[in-house]
């Protein structure tokens, strides 16, 4: 299949799943990082050939996601994550156990982790907070993706206020002397976006426990409090 980028999104076929592949890889070929290639950018493609696709149950969805994970290239995960997103609405009983295929199989770095887990998988738990019981045990895993995602996931339900049936400091407690930075940096991230919703609870957590959290957490809890809360903390 021979497409410009120009007149890519002009055509009338139903597009099958291979194409959707070779269509992806065709677009982003010679295009990176390094030369200009941004998620907004990714995104904004994604969206259009999301379009394209006639059958937008989750089961071929999550199908055409896999295999765009299966490619392992970066651009191809940011579409994944993002059609793993747009099918939120029926999420079931499955979802968690692919998703978290998804996150044991494919995620390799912080930035994949993030997307992920601020998106789809927040999703999910914020739909569902009795899932929170498999993402405790998220903490003792030997990858450091998996700790961080255990916080990181936090963050959607926390901003969305749907975490009522969730404890986030029990994740903050379980990671917290976490011998990899960005572990500490996912779980002080998601006490940062906490502290604007309990900020009380928050300034007594980090005040019980700032003699034992790790500098680069408790900094990062700390950059959404308010001077006079950062002072005591700072001091006491």
């Amino acid at each position: 299949m021979r497409l410009g980028r120009e007149n890519l999104f002009y055509m009338k076929v139903v597009i099958r799943v291979n194409d959707i592949i070779l269509i992806a890889k065709h677009y982003f070929k010679g295009l990176s990082k390094e030369n200009g290639l941004t998620t907004s950018k990714v995104r904004a493609f994604s969206s259009k050939l999301y379009k394209t696709i006639e059958d937008k149950s989750i089961d071929n969805i999550f199908n055409i996601c896999e295999q765009l994970l299966d490619e392992h290239k970066w651009e191809l995960g940011v579409i994944a994550y993002d059609w793993a997103y747009r099918v939120r609405n029926q999420y079931n009983n499955d979802t968690f156990f692919v998703f978290e295929s998804w996150l044991k199989k494919y995620v390799t770095g912080w930035g994949d982790c993030d997307d992920f887990c601020t998106h789809a998988f927040g999703e999910l738990l914020s739909q569902n907070n009795e899932l929170f019981k498999y993402v405790i045990i998220w903490t003792n895993h030997p990858s450091f993706f998996v700790r961080r995602a255990a916080a990181v996931i936090l963050i959607y339900p926390i901003k969305k206020d749907k975490y009522h049936g969730i404890n986030p400091y029990i994740i903050s407690d379980m990671l917290m002397k976490d011998e990899h930075h960005l572990v500490l940096k996912g779980y002080g991230w998601m006490l940062k976006v906490l502290s604007q919703v309990e900020k009380d609870k928050v300034y007594e957590y980090l005040l019980k426990n700032k003699n034992i959290m790790p500098r680069v957490a408790f900094r990062y809890a700390l950059e959404k409090v308010d001077e006079e809360t950062r002072r005591r903390l700072m001091m006491s």
